[in-house]
């Protein structure tokens, strides 16, 4: 049953990482949790395209940028949580695992054994790939000086 005391933010938090993760890596962390409780299929998987828009500057007209490949999916736990899913690419396995375990961290007994046994490590990997690749970025950096600040 989806419970109320799980903030909207939270769930954004875990449903991002989920999003981001590859199925194996879930699957790898799920090897050191409880087992997953059964589930319904209520959707999918599914995969299709989403249109991708931008802005030109940043924040000016906006025009369609190009397709992207995505796969859905939603189920349901015997409690009555609802879970659900969509992860770019077509990967329906992992769409399937990673709307069980949105309806999962629901449940509030389940939630923390979960974010610390699944949840917590792929974020903490997905920081640090975050950090090596902004340092790498930084490495080539490029400081512009103009005339007017040598005045």
């Amino acid at each position: 049953m989806s419970d109320p005391a799980a903030p909207s933010e939270e769930r954004r938090r875990w449903m991002a990482v989920l999003a981001r993760a590859g199925g194996e890596a879930i699957r790898a962390h799920l090897a050191d949790a409880a087992p997953l409780p059964p589930h319904t299929r209520l959707r999918g998987p599914e995969t299709g395209l989403v249109m991708l828009r931008g802005r030109a500057g940043g924040d000016g007209a906006a025009f369609n940028l190009s397709e992207m490949t995505v796969t859905r999916c939603s189920v349901s736990l015997p409690c009555g949580a609802v879970g659900h899913a969509y992860i770019a690419g077509r990967d329906q396995a992992q769409a399937e695992l990673a709307a069980v375990l949105d309806a999962a961290l629901q449940d509030p007994a389940r939630r923390p054994s979960l974010m610390a046994a699944v949840i917590a490590p792929l974020a903490a990997a997905q920081a640090a790939l975050d950090k090596a690749e902004a340092r790498k970025a930084a490495a080539t950096r490029v400081q512009f000086f103009t005339m007017a600040t040598m005045r």
